[in-house]
């Protein structure tokens, strides 16, 4: 009986990074497609950060939520569901015509940023009930990153190809994550078990109808920051910044004292105070600078013209081949945590993976002139992000009590999310401030860029020393019955 276990178990972990795998592809394939969408709906290139803003504020929305509809009737129903949704979404944005209703389109398709949790959730379930449930979590995280990476630089390498054999048929080449994202919906239904609900739970809708304002209110005011950054606008702009924040905070405040007097909580406050709990979810949010936010300022360093003192002067094709190296490093990252993760203290892994973002981004501030300093530093960035986009959610759910699996683990995704959003808000104001004081009035200054290396550095090494509060036994399998 432990075998037949053990082998539905990898034989979920094989759907699962098949699923990792279109997901990916879904976050590469429209990036290297973005100049043709734009050309096609007419609208200008800086529009296009409203589908990223778009997408980030749908997945914060909803993947709670999800995620608790998730532990409460079965997570492979949930994650079924948000499947059909994905590809709803997907082959609307292939057949929309205008601005709008391919924003709209493109939020909604980020309803698979769900889907990564629900499957944690599957999986520690399933292995829970071998008392393996931690450890066979751990490893398989790391292999549906690898999915996840995999697929990112498949779906971005086909992307342009199909394209050109289309003969620059956008619709048609917009099909092709449609019919995948089509397709993985049936294998979910068809290929994956059902997880055991908790009885006896509720939804709290107040609950999240709280949590989804205060949401609105930083990333609007997050939003409203980075606009701030980019168009140059007057200090008038500033107070609606801060109105946004300030009454983002209250309701978040708010949302907390609400959640304490539940007795089932959208999300159970006291579980996140847990030692074990809270500095994986405050790992997640300083990781998402570095992992979310730091990529564009990359890109546009890299083609920065070495006329002015610095920069790589590489163009389109050479800045996507520095990606490509980074999506590499990420994958090794995931493969060497789900290896390490069998022998090493997770708790010891995750410090690990913190001080190698740290490291790799502190590195940066002396070493940026050259194509191979870049591309070293990434690389060692890189490793530490990829073990931690795979450890984070399995630590949240070994943290995690029965039947909370789900939320704990989305809750990774979300402030991995607002730490994303909050750094790209702040990362444009400080490339826009003294852009253009050398020679061009387009780049942005040195300053600007050694200030965000060291804003991720720091993200890394702080993640690191809040890590050292878990306590040393966390993270473990629970000893046999």
């Amino acid at each position: 009986m432990r075998s037949s276990a053990v082998g539905v178990t990898a034989g979920l972990i094989g759907w699962f990074i098949l699923v990792e795998l279109v997901s990916g592809i879904l976050q590469g394939y429209y990036v290297p497609l973005f100049s043709d969408i734009v050309v096609s709906l007419g609208i200008h290139d800086s529009d296009v950060n409203w589908f990223e803003a778009a997408q980030l504020l749908m997945s914060a929305l909803v993947v709670p939520v999800l995620a608790k509809l998730g532990d409460m009737y079965g997570h492979k129903r949930i994650l079924l569901i948000a499947a059909i949704l994905t590809a709803g979404a997907t082959w609307w944005v292939a057949f929309a015509g205008s601005f709008w209703t391919f924003l709209i389109a493109w939020a909604l398709q980020g309803f698979y940023v769900v889907w990564l949790p629900l499957e944690i959730a599957l999986i520690f379930e399933r292995g829970r009930v071998q008392q393996r449930g931690v450890s066979t979590t751990r490893r398989a995280a790391g292999l549906l990153v690898v999915g996840l990476e995999a697929g990112a630089i498949i779906g971005a390498l086909a992307a342009g190809r199909v394209f050109a054999a289309t003969g620059g048929d956008l619709t048609t080449t917009l099909i092709v994550p449609a019919v995948a994202v089509t397709l993985v919906a049936f294998v979910i239904w068809l290929g994956v078990p059902e997880s055991k609900p908790e009885p006896g739970r509720r939804l709290d809708t107040w609950g999240f109808v709280i949590l989804a304002w205060a949401l609105l209110l930083v990333t609007g005011g997050l939003a409203w920051m980075r606009m701030i950054g980019e168009l140059g606008l007057g200090a008038d702009a500033w107070l609606w910044v801060v109105a946004l924040l300030v009454a983002g905070t209250a309701v978040f405040a708010w949302f907390v004292r609400y959640e304490l007097n539940q007795s089932d909580p959208a999300v159970d406050i006291r579980v996140l105070r847990r030692p074990e709990m809270w500095p994986v979810q405050a790992t997640a949010f300083l990781i998402g600078i570095s992992l979310l936010g730091a990529q564009g300022p990359l890109s546009t360093y890299a083609g920065t013209d070495p006329f002015l003192g610095y920069g790589l002067g590489l163009d389109a094709t050479e800045r996507s081949n520095i990606i490509g190296v980074y999506l590499i490093s990420l994958i090794i990252g995931a493969v060497l945590f789900a290896v390490t993760s069998r022998r090493a203290s997770p708790r010891i892994v995750l410090i690990g993976a913190s001080l190698l973002v740290g490291i790799g981004y502190l590195l940066f501030l002396p070493f940026h002139l050259e194509l191979w300093q870049v591309l070293l530093n990434l690389s060692i960035a890189g490793l530490g992000c990829g073990a931690l986009v795979g450890a984070m959610p399995a630590a949240a759910a070994a943290a995690a009590p029965a039947g909370q699996t789900g939320i704990a683990t989305a809750l990774t995704n979300t402030t991995k999310t607002i730490g994303g959003t909050f750094s790209s808000a702040v990362f444009g104001v400080v490339l826009a401030v003294g852009a253009g004081a050398v020679a061009s009035q387009t780049a942005a200054s040195l300053g600007g860029y050694l200030t965000v290396w060291a804003i991720c550095a720091a993200g890394g090494f702080f993640a690191a020393a809040l890590l050292l509060f878990v306590p040393k036994v966390a993270f473990a399998d629970a000893p046999p019955a």
